[in-house]
């Protein structure tokens, strides 16, 4: 409350300071709250604009963007806006990228976790965004994608302990013509001329596609000549398939005809159906050359539009995979599904820098005062790792030693903690105690040759504390013992008798042993033989 009595104050006292320390100045201030380039004719706004894309030539086209590089944008942001219209494709991709780059998830990052203040000035942009008013103006923010800048008028509102935007009103790209002097600021069209935008009153979002001046940096401007051939194309495919197959009317006519039986014969000929007819005295004659393969002929205006349509693809996705059902494979798809993210990334990262610096920073500033630290607004997903591959870390991780939070895992996985009494699947189940194991009545001796291998091979774990260590070298000469020892006179007779693999196996199956205690012993002789095995192998590398 305290901090809410100090921001009125500071604005009573120094009216709208912005994030700069800078006064807004007081004839400025009366207008922060009222609309100041609204939609009308006596503005030179109108409402309403002819149309320039039709029968546009690329003589024509070039012109206009011409005149729009040299500072006159006007006639260039009306076409701009037809070619999106008439472009069905083109169209489609800016969309797809506005949908995708609105729809991300918007978070506010405190300027410090530990400040009081600072989290007072998160919760104020956190409260604003409840609103609705930015997601709604997200989409027409993205129609910079296309013409290279957007404008939003601000019509801020003053509350008892905060100031804040209540409505971000979409202004088109004709409304504004870049200045002579630097080719990048922006001026607002007047019916007087052109007028210097009030600072804090216009949200400008500059999204460049290319280096260099902003009216050139959108990506209609890269696609116009695409969008004229694709025209000029689709025209002729027309005019094609309306004559494709249909016969000629040839209507002839004598010596003694009269211009009124020409107009006649002329009218009966075209009245028919379309324009696929003629008529020629009745000594004259016209020959019709037909194609050698008329069905290839009829590809070429098909593969003509998908080529420039998939090098328009190319321009605003970055890739054909997304909008082109083109062979290639799981893993084209996924190379091109890799590049649309890239740009979604880079499509968010513009918007919240723009936002960030010029409504989030003046919105705090109006409300609390300048402040060496504002908060920060992010639109996008945080790079997270697969669901997979962190269960597959902690998996085999864990076996190392390495200790993770159970709730990190139950948040990443978006399970909760079961209660008691709740029926559970998984988890590991409780270790059992298993009783203590009698030393054997006889043991390897303290100095053997046995003890000593193995004394070498846990000496490379000299970390290990003491406890430890003794622990394994008991368990060493346990197992030892139980294998060197375990077997019976008759067994190691055999063993001693035996000529190959074969004659001893004949011995011992003669010798009728009990199988599971035979195969224990087994087992234990064959892991020491490894064991003693490493170890030898580390004394002959230490000496």
């Amino acid at each position: 409350m305290a901090e809410n009595v100090l921001g009125r104050a500071w604005t009573a006292l120094n009216g709208w300071v912005d994030q700069f320390g800078k006064t807004v100045p007081r004839a400025d201030q009366a207008t922060m709250d009222v609309e100041i380039s609204p939609v009308g004719a006596l503005h030179a706004r109108p409402p309403f604009m002819g149309h320039l894309a039709w029968d546009l030539n690329p003589q024509q086209l070039g012109a206009i963007m011409q005149a729009a590089a040299t500072g006159s944008s006007l006639e260039w942001f009306i076409l701009a806006e037809e070619i999106v219209e008439l472009y069905p494709h083109l169209a489609a991709l800016l969309a797809k990228r506005a949908r995708q780059a609105a729809q991300l998830p918007i978070t506010v990052i405190a300027a410090d976790d530990q400040d009081p203040a600072a989290r007072k000035h998160a919760e104020l942009v956190e409260e604003w965004l409840e609103t609705g008013v930015l997601q709604e103006a997200l989409p027409d923010m993205l129609d910079a994608i296309g013409k290279g800048f957007s404008i939003h008028e601000i019509v801020w509102e003053q509350q008892p302990g905060r100031t804040r935007p209540a409505q971000l009103l979409y202004r088109p790209q004709r409304f504004f013509e870049f200045s002579p002097e630097d080719g990048q600021t922006i001026r607002l069209r007047t019916g007087e001329g052109f007028d210097d935008l009030v600072p804090h009153k216009f949200l400008i979002h500059r999204h460049p596609s290319k280096s260099g001046n902003t009216v050139r940096s959108g990506l209609i401007w890269m696609a116009a000549f695409l969008w004229c051939y694709a025209t000029f194309t689709q025209k002729d495919w027309q005019l094609f398939v309306q004559g494709y197959g249909m016969p000629l009317r040839l209507g002839r006519y004598g010596p003694e005809a009269s211009d009124g039986d020409k107009r006649v014969l002329r009218q009966a000929v075209f009245s028919i159906a379309g324009d696929v007819a003629a008529i020629i005295p009745k000594s004259m004659e016209i020959e019709f050359v037909e194609p050698g393969d008329r069905s290839a002929g009829t590809d070429l205006y098909l593969k003509r539009m998908n080529w420039l349509d998939q090098q328009v693809s190319k321009l605003v996705l970055g890739g054909t995979a997304g909008t082109d059902a083109i062979s290639g494979g799981h893993a084209v798809g996924q190379e091109h599904r890799a590049a649309e993210q890239d740009v979604e990334k880079y499509d968010a990262f513009l918007l919240s820098t723009a936002i960030t610096r010029q409504i989030v920073q003046a919105m705090v500033a109006f409300t609390f005062g300048p402040q060496a630290e504002y908060p920060v607004l992010v639109i996008g997903r945080p790079d997270e790792i697969p669901i997979k591959d962190i269960v597959e870390a902690v998996a085999d991780l864990g076996g190392m030693g390495l200790k993770v939070k159970a709730s990190e895992i139950r948040a990443r996985l978006q399970l909760s903690e079961p209660e008691e009494g709740d029926e559970t699947i998984g988890g590991m189940p409780a270790p059992v105690e298993k009783p203590a194991i009698p030393s054997p009545a006889r043991q390897l001796p303290a100095d053997g040759f046995t003890r000593r291998l193995f004394e070498d091979l846990f000496a490379l774990h000299a970390d290990l504390p003491d406890e430890t260590m003794a622990a394994l070298n008991e368990r060493v000469a346990r197992e030892a013992a139980g294998a060197l020892h375990g077997m019976t006179e008759q067994v190691r007779a055999a063993f001693e008798a035996a000529t190959d693999l074969h004659d001893l196996a004949r011995r011992v199956h003669a010798l009728k042993l009990d199988p599971k205690a035979f195969g224990e012993a087994m087992a234990q002789g064959m892991a020491l033989a490894h064991l003693m095995g490493q170890a030898e192998l580390l004394t002959e590398l230490k000496r």
